[in-house]
């Protein structure tokens, strides 16, 4: 082993009964153990965060698979690269099998032309595809082969995997165990729990501690939690804000204030923030949420977010938070109705796939004199005109009469 190399890949695991996580589709009851352990594996695509593991289960399945495993990054290959692993896996006198299974790291980055090339080669059995995404594949990858391969979703690691992990470093002749290290297992689990799932993180943070922590008069290098903190990045909650954790995230964040929970919207808005979100964006989700979700129930939420979406605009960050964190909590913390919501969503229904016939003479505008000679405005009330400020006159038009779109909310402000 090449003791310059990272400690992430010196450490790798080198069979299944090492790999550490993901028991969800990694236990030994589940189908995925079952096919690696057989070596009957599916074209599949390994879709999670970074430093949850893909890249060392693909090294797992190498190490125990009896066809040629051939690797190459979507970054740095082409079509050519592709045409070449085919190539090598078709010459039978190099590859009796006729397959070869073909890890793709982050699958994401070929185009549409690029994943077509695959295609022919999944579907006669040639490649057995293994591709790695962080970004979710139903976007990212060309539907005619998410149908032919098995998606895998694998989780941030947990705190307790993690810790598992920098155990091993520490003790592996492969990874750390030539130092003379001492570093305390609460101290191991600061380091896991701030690498927030991430074990590649976790382990480089381990690592630089190590390398860069001079030996005592007793020739032991010490690991303190000030200097495990130093040597790892500041804590950030996994967010792409133009990938799917965004989506995620904003969902959670708007059913977060529909469900009137105040303090899941600030933490969502905080979640978004930290990962630099656009806070226009942001106050733009509270206008609509505070229309859709609020509605008539509480009227003036609507008048509050829209001043507070142009205070953030003019404000701009870091104080736009405090607008912002007011505008969700004033939203989250009010009464709630969607009959207006529904009822435009009735009506454009209707006007969209119904004959709905014509608007009634009497309400048309007549804005040019003779138009009345036809019908136009004639026999219009003026509701002024009465009591009350209303008549009693038909508004919709013949064929829609009796219909009704709005449906008073037993919040909805009442007149």
């Amino acid at each position: 082993m090449d003791l310059n190399q990272p400690l992430a890949y010196r450490v790798r695991p080198k069979s299944l009964e090492e790999f550490v996580g993901q028991e969800h589709v990694l236990g030994k009851d589940k189908l995925l153990y079952r096919t690696i352990k057989a070596d009957r594996l599916s074209s599949l695509i390994l879709w999670g965060p970074p430093g949850c593991g893909k890249t060392s289960l693909a090294k797992v399945i190498s190490e125990t698979t009896k066809y040629k495993f051939t690797r190459i990054n979507a970054v740095t290959s082409g079509v050519g690269d592709i045409k070449k692993a085919i190539e090598e896996a078709d010459n039978r006198l190099l590859n009796p099998s006729g397959k070869c299974i073909l890890f793709i790291d982050e699958i994401h980055r070929f185009n549409k032309l690029q994943q077509d090339a695959l295609l022919p080669y999944v579907e006669d059995g040639t490649v057995i595809l293994i591709g790695a995404t962080t970004e979710n594949p139903y976007f990212e990858v060309n539907k005619a082969l998410i149908s032919r391969s098995m998606v895998i979703k694998l989780e941030p690691l947990q705190k307790q995997d993690i810790f598992k992990v920098l155990k091993n470093a520490i003790a592996n002749k492969d990874g750390l165990g030539n130092y003379n290290i001492k570093i305390s297992d609460e101290t191991l689990e600061t380091i896991a729990e701030v690498s927030g799932g991430d074990v590649r993180t976790a382990l480089n943070g381990l690592e630089v501690a190590v390398l860069t922590t001079k030996m005592n008069s007793e020739g032991i290098i010490e690991i303190t939690d000030e200097i495990a903190s130093q040597s790892l990045n500041k804590r950030k909650a996994m967010f792409d804000k133009t990938g799917d954790s965004h989506y995620d995230n904003i969902s959670a964040f708007i059913k977060s204030m529909r469900g009137s929970d105040p303090d899941a919207a600030v933490f969502y808005l905080a979640r978004a923030l930290n990962g630099g979100e656009d806070p226009v964006f942001l106050a733009r989700r509270i206008v609509i949420c505070a229309s859709e979700d609020v509605g008539l129930a509480n009227p003036n939420a609507l008048v509050l977010a829209t001043s507070a979406m142009q205070a953030v605009a003019m404000v701009g960050m870091p104080e736009a938070k405090i607008i912002l964190s007011e505008a969700a909590v004033y939203v989250a913390k009010s009464k709630k109705s969607n009959s207006t919501y529904n009822a435009i969503n009735s009506a454009l229904a209707d006007v969209s796939s119904k004959d709905t016939g014509t608007i009634p003479m009497h309400i048309r505008n007549a804005p040019a004199s003779g138009m009345e000679q036809f019908g136009y405005g004639q026999g219009y009330k003026y509701p002024h005109d009465y009591p009350g400020h209303w008549v009693e006159q038909q508004y919709l038009p013949d064929k829609m009469l009796g219909t009704k779109y709005y449906y008073e909310g037993e919040n909805d402000v009442k007149n």
